[in-house]
């Protein structure tokens, strides 16, 4: 059975390791060449080590492992694993740049073996009702790859300041973590979430203004993947809207944000995967704000945010 205080131990083990390894990271980053040099749309001025998501994943897999060996639990291990996919794909694409089809694809193959180990989206709460509907295999299936895919994008398109998105990450995994625990039957997604914590803020300690290194692909895409598994393997199994609007609310600063880049793109007749300054870290630097203000400006949000939802699933 899993022990109530099992996230303690995941947040400590993922902290300490992420701290202790950014800095070989950051080394190794030098000797592949896995360096951001500055580019029109980007706001650092100096080029950058950008391989750290492998030290925030080594800090999960080690806390969600040790999870496993203590505690039995094999929810935030089989997360873990299976994010590696995309820690895989995201350190390819950080050291010799990647195709955003190719990227999606092994997005979507990691949505899917996440399907297969068993963590899927079953079914939906109707609106403001009781009755629930499950799904049938091939739209369980679906909604799954939909959902994952899509948080997967959303942190990775928010990346574009020093520690916004190990600090959004943060604070949305501090909330998950309390929503698994103040619901007995979903404590197994505490440890993972604790540990999606831990290892994101002993990063932050070299990614706040001024980095000295940045999380690139191989860290954005396997945060949201986290993210995304965390709320699908049972964080959220409530009724009515709460199922979705949670969630929605707990990522709600990249998930806007996202949402806002994609309609914008597709008015102006662009690939929704091209680039611009049109986020909204981009609007905020525009109008005069530092780095250091927009960061802690979309930090407040996030924790309004997360805050609304935590409340939310007390109600439910």
């Amino acid at each position: 059975m899993q022990h109530k205080h099992s996230y303690l131990l995941a947040f400590v083990i993922a902290l300490v390791a992420s701290y202790a390894l950014t800095p070989l990271a950051k080394w190794m980053a030098k000797k592949v060449d896995a360096i951001d040099h500055p580019k029109e749309r980007n706001v650092h001025e100096e080029p950058t080590p950008r391989l750290g998501g492998l030290a925030i994943y080594v800090g999960i897999l080690l806390a969600a492992a040790a999870d496993y060996w203590f505690f039995q639990n094999s929810v935030g291990l089989k997360i873990a694993l299976v994010g590696g996919i995309l820690v895989i794909v995201g350190f390819v694409d950080d050291t010799r740049d990647m195709r955003p089809l190719v990227k999606l694809s092994g997005q979507i193959l990691a949505a899917l073996v996440l399907w297969l180990a068993g963590i899927r989206v079953l079914g939906f709460a109707e609106p403001f009702g009781t009755d629930y509907h499950r799904l049938s295999e091939a739209m369980s299936i679906l909604c799954t790859v939909v959902w994952i895919v899509g948080i997967t994008n959303t942190i990775n398109l928010i990346d574009g300041l020093d520690g916004l998105a190990a600090g959004v990450s943060a604070i949305s995994a501090a909330t998950l973590c309390l929503m698994a625990m103040q619901r007995q039957q979903s404590l197994i997604a505490a440890p993972i979430a604790a540990a999606i914590c831990g290892s994101t803020l002993g990063f932050l300690r070299y990614n706040f203004n001024p980095a000295k290194i940045f999380m690139g692909d191989t860290g954005s895409q396997l945060l949201g993947f986290l993210l995304a598994a965390i709320s699908v393997a049972g964080t959220f199994k409530s009724a009515a809207t709460v199922a979705i609007v949670v969630p929605v609310l707990v990522l709600g600063v990249p998930v806007f944000d996202t949402t806002f880049a994609i309609l914008r793109r597709f008015a102006a007749g662009r690939p929704i995967f091209s680039a611009d300054r049109g986020h909204l870290h981009h609007r905020l630097l525009d109008r005069g704000l530092s780095q250091k203000q927009v960061v802690v400006v979309l930090y407040l949000i996030t924790f309004v945010l997360c805050a609304a939802a935590y409340a939310l699933s007390r109600m439910a």
